[in-house]
């Protein structure tokens, strides 16, 4: 993006905000007016009011610097969100990196199904309902379980180090208390649970050569998962029985193209499954119980 003008005079933010536009739109970027306020916003520190009424304003060398380092790294298609350093989800503002998988609007609908799940729990006595979130990456869906459900303990995992430091500095800045196991799969994972949720890597591997350029900054270690995208899911489909408490459940998302897959292959081993869609009415969430 180039902001220079003839004349001395730094251009408004009106002006940079319909340059930013016309560059991004360019680069191939689909909401190019939405992205070109949030960078405008975030360097200015305003909301998007502010960022009305500052239309004729000019912004400092320090300012436009830091506009111009940020819309250099988005043309190269570096995710709007790693450049804002967190992103809006489940009513949470979370901390996002390329340490974990940035959250999906799409698995807002796997939180709201856990704690429909949660709801129709029918526990004894004063126990308190028990919650594994397994590949928790930022800790979106644990956090969320627990700022909706502050009677419920929840444990989340994860093979990464580095999104479990991301999942703590997410429970932190939340003030959410969440039991962080590093863990692959189950293996370090302990005690039973009534539910067990993830949103495990369900890409197949020839996705790679389509990705998007943005989804080459998410960790691969989040994303792909065999050639059927499901070698993680039946892995951890083998592993739950044992940590499921009598009549618990597992809720996964996964990809509208294998879900049918893995659904058929766990009723055929016992297990009781429904599939359900997203938004865009295609099947991706599996939920399943099984006699243990």
């Amino acid at each position: 993006m180039n902001t220079e003008q003839t004349g001395t005079d730094s251009p408004t933010v009106s002006q940079l905000q319909a340059t930013l536009v016309r560059s991004l739109a360019e680069a191939g970027i689909e909401s190019p007016l939405p992205e070109a306020r949030a960078l405008l916003t975030h360097v200015l520190r305003l909301d998007w009011t502010g960022l009305v009424l500052a239309a004729g304003r000019r912004l400092t060398p320090a300012e436009t610097e830091q506009l111009e380092t940020l819309a250099r790294r988005r043309l190269a298609r570096e995710p709007l969100q790693h450049l804002l350093g967190e992103v809006e989800w489940g009513g949470m503002r979370l901390l996002v990196s390329p340490a974990a998988l940035i959250p999906r609007p799409e698995t807002e609908t796997l939180l709201l199904l856990a704690l429909a799940n949660l709801e129709g729990l029918n526990l004894e006595g004063l126990e308190r309902p028990q919650v594994l979130d397994i590949g928790t990456g930022t800790g979106a869906l644990a956090l969320g379980i627990r700022a909706a459900r502050p009677d419920v303990d929840v444990t989340a995992s994860d093979l990464s180090e580095e999104a479990l430091a991301l999942a703590r500095r997410n429970a932190e800045q939340t003030g959410l208390e969440v039991r962080l196991v590093h863990s692959d799969l189950l293996e370090n994972v302990t005690g039973r649970f009534h539910l067990i949720v993830s949103n495990p890597p369900y890409l197949p591997e020839a996705d790679r050569q389509e990705a998007q350029p943005e989804v080459n900054h998410d960790p691969d270690l989040a994303l792909y998962s065999g050639p059927g995208g499901l070698d993680l899911a039946r892995r951890l489909v083998v592993q739950v029985p044992p940590h499921l408490k009598a009549g618990g459940t597992l809720l996964l998302e996964l990809d509208p193209r294998n879900v049918g897959v893995l659904a058929a292959e766990m009723t055929a081993t016992g297990w009781t499954v429904q599939v359900s869609s997203d938004l865009s009415g295609r099947e991706r969430f599996l939920r399943a119980q099984r006699e243990t």
